[in-house]
Parts: structure tokens; C-alpha cells; sequence
């Protein structure tokens, strides 16, 4: 099998690191005109991409613990998703430096973070409470600690994992692939606390009012979809040329187009099943949270949400045969990139305009920087490698993989 290093993709670098240069750029811009809009603006850029290959991450480790073996032809390019931790280090720098303008914990009672609903009456003053209840927890210093405790994880766990991934192609060996799967297996309950905990800080602390464990798993239920997407697409690009359009084959995509599916259905599942909890329970400390994303302009868009982050793919993707097929699924996966950048939208922003949407061009400049730079990396760190693992020792069982009837 050819373990040629891969050559390709240099225009979509160049040209996603242009959009992406250009969009920080104009960002910033925004900041000196309106910062806290530009901030919070980031902010969900930031939350949307890293998402993606925090869930990336989880995808590769769970099935390196669980010795798939139909995976390896797509795994280089999922081990590739991985590889922006760095960066996206680099990019936090704007939410820790901005941290003021955006979470209300960093200044109870500052003006700018009061709420503006007409049934908000009193909360400023629960809100506040709440935030100095929390403060030994919701500080600057600790905060900051906490999300360079989190990179840390991620960063090493996704080096290492592709360290001993390319070291097969140098040397094989069957002692990486089990150093892989133990590392797969003993690091997914780090990751996955890590990850829990970013979403409360990055997240879900942009509210006084709401408190749900799952609210992590939430995150990671849309980001996981986003990212199973995201390898979809680079799948359907990549096994247009040699090596992967020989080794690639309908029941590969056919698996990806099953978890498409049923991610998408977790994704509800999760949503749903948090929402009735604390629908349920009816506590003044949880229910404002739902109340500014119900009972406001915000209802429309969690509507929206429900129907075509949902509904909508749920039923398009049953048929077997779209679950088979490239174009359906490319398309389906472009969709759900889409909508998935709505899901975070609906989080963060109420946060900065509780009475409802307010779009701003920063928006689309922000997601287009920080996805047109990572997007840059990840083909950057993809250049120069074998695209395909040859010396994986289940390389072959991946070549002729038929799933189980």
C-alpha cells in the first residue's frame, strides 16, 4: 500500500490561512469599535472550533480503546483534527485577556452584565449573591489556571497519540498500536473532565443561572456531530486521489454515515433530556437560564434548532442508501457544520443580548479567522505524511471491512 508522504492541499492552506488572517484581523478591528461585541463574538468561534477537535479527539480514543479496526483508513486524517491544541492555546489569549467583558463572575455587578428581560426583576441582586458564593472557584487566577490545566491534557494526550501513529509508518510495530490503545482507554476520563470543566468555565458561566452536570456532555454531544461532519468531508475530498479512493469503500462510508446518525439523535437526546430536568425541579437559580432562550426573541432560534438540528437530519439520513453515498452525506455534513455554529450561538449570545439576536458582521469575521487558522494547521500538519497508516497492523483488516450482519 502507498506510504507516499501527502503532498496535497496547499491552495485550501494558503487560502484558509488568508480568510483566516483577514478575519482576526478585521475582528480586532471590531474590538476597537465595540470590544465586548467583538469578544463575545470570538468567544463562540472559539467554543465552535475547539469543540470540534475536542470531540475529534474523543472519536480517535474511543476507538483506538475499543480496537476498531474499520477506522484506520480515515485515521490519519481524524489524528489531524487533533493536532490544533497548540494553537488553540495560542487563541485563547483573547477570551483570558477580554475575560472582564464577558464573564460576569470576573465583576459582579458591573452594569454591563446586568439583565434586561422584563421578567428579570430581582435577579441582579440572586445574580450577584451567587457570583460571591462561587468566588473560590469563579476567580481570574484560578480560571486561567484551570484552562492551562486543560490544554495541557489535550495537548499531550493528541501528541502522543500521533507521535506513535507516524512512528508506525517509520518503523511499525505492533507495541505502538498497544500503546495507543491503552492511551485511548486510560486518558479518555481525563479528556472528558477536561472537557466537562471548559464547558462550565467557557460555557456555562456566562449565567448565574444554571446549574447542569451534563452541560458538558451537552457541548461535546453537538461538537461530536460537528466533528464526525468535519471527518466526512475530509474523507470525501481525500478519496478522490491514491491511496484512500482505492482503500475507501461504501461500507466505510456507510459507518460514518451511521454515526452521523446516531450522534445526531444523542445530540437531542442530551438536549432534551437537560432541558426536562430542570423544567421539572422549576428552581429560580436554574430555570432564568431556559426562561432568556424561551420566552424571548431567543425562542425562535431554539425552534429553529430543534427542527433542523434534529428533526431535519434525523429523517433525511434513515434511508440506507444516503448513508451510503458521498453526496447525500456531504451535504448533510455541511448542514450540520452550520446549524452546529446556531446551537453555540444560542448558548453564548444571550449572555450579551438577553431580549434577543443581535447578528453583527463580527460574527462571520470571527468564525471565519479562528476556523480559516485552524483549518490552515490541521492540512498543514497532514502535509508530508503518509494519508493512509500502510504499517498499521489492522491496516488490512480495514482494506476489506465488512460490517457484521
Amino acid at each position: 500500500m502507498n506510504a507516499a508522504p501527502f503532498t496535497g492541499g496547499r491552495t485550501l492552506m494558503i487560502r484558509a490561512a488568508s480568510v483566516g488572517a483577514a478575519g482576526l484581523l478585521a475582528t480586532a478591528a471590531g474590538g476597537a469599535l465595540d470590544a465586548r461585541r467583538a469578544l463575545y463574538a470570538y468567544l463562540a468561534a472559539f467554543v465552535y472550533w475547539s469543540g470540534i477537535s475536542l470531540a475529534a479527539m474523543v472519536f480517535l480514543m474511543a476507538n483506538e480503546a475499543a480496537g476498531s479496526r474499520w477506522y484506520v483508513v480515515v485515521r490519519r486524517l481524524l489524528e489531524s483534527l487533533t493536532s490544533v491544541f497548540p494553537l488553540l492555546a495560542l487563541l485563547f489569549l483573547p477570551v483570558a485577556l477580554g475575560a472582564g467583558q464577558i464573564f460576569p463572575w470576573v465583576h459582579p455587578g458591573d452594569a454591563a452584565h446586568a439583565p434586561i428581560q422584563p421578567w428579570a426583576h430581582g435577579e441582579g441582586k440572586l445574580a450577584i449573591h451567587l457570583w460571591e458564593h462561587r468566588h473560590p472557584w469563579m476567580n481570574l487566577p484560578f480560571f486561567l489556571f484551570r484552562a492551562g490545566l486543560y490544554f495541557a491534557i489535550w495537548i499531550g494526550v493528541a501528541s502522543l497519540m500521533r507521535r506513535w501513529s507516524l512512528a508506525q509508518d517509520a518503523g511499525g510495530g505492533a507495541e505502538l498500536k498497544v500503546k495507543m490503545r491503552k492511551l485511548g482507554a486510560g486518558g479518555l476520563p481525563f479528556v472528558a473532565l477536561a472537557i466537562t470543566f471548559a464547558a462550565f468555565d467557557w460555557q456555562m458561566s456566562l449565567s448565574a443561572f444554571l446549574f447542569s452536570t451534563i452541560f458538558g456532555v451537552y457541548w461535546f454531544s453537538g461538537s461530536l456531530v460537528a466533528a464526525i461532519a468535519a471527518l466526512i468531508l475530509a474523507s470525501a475530498a481525500a478519496s478522490k486521489v491514491e491511496p484512500l479512493r482505492s482503500a475507501v469503500n461504501a461500507n466505510h462510508i456507510h459507518s460514518l454515515g451511521k454515526y452521523l446518525f446516531a450522534f445526531t439523535a444523542f445530540w437531542a437526546y442530551i438536549a432534551f433530556s437537560q432541558y426536562l430536568l430542570i423544567w421539572i425541579a422549576s428552581l429560580p437559580e436554574e430555570v432564568p437560564w431556559y426562561l432568556v432562550r424561551t420566552d424571548t426573541g431567543w425562542k425562535g432560534v431554539g425552534i429553529f434548532l430543534a427542527l433542523f438540528q434534529f428533526v431535519l437530519p434525523f429523517l433525511i439520513l434513515i434511508p440506507r442508501e444516503r448513508k451510503r453515498r458521498w453526496r447525500p452525506l456531504v451535504f448533510m455534513s455541511v448542514w450540520i457544520l452550520a446549524v452546529h455554529y446556531v446551537d453555540i450561538y444560542w448558548v453564548v449570545m444571550p449572555g450579551l443580548s438577553p431580549a434577543g439576536p443581535r447578528p453583527s458582521w463580527m460574527d462571520l469575521t470571527a468564525f471565519a479567522g479562528v476556523g480559516g487558522v485552524c483549518v490552515a494547521w490541521v492540512v498543514m500538519r497532514l502535509r508530508g505524511h503518509a494519508i493512509l497508516p500502510a504499517r498499521d497492523p489492522h491496516l488490512a483488516d480495514s482494506l476489506h471491512y465488512e460490517p457484521q450482519q
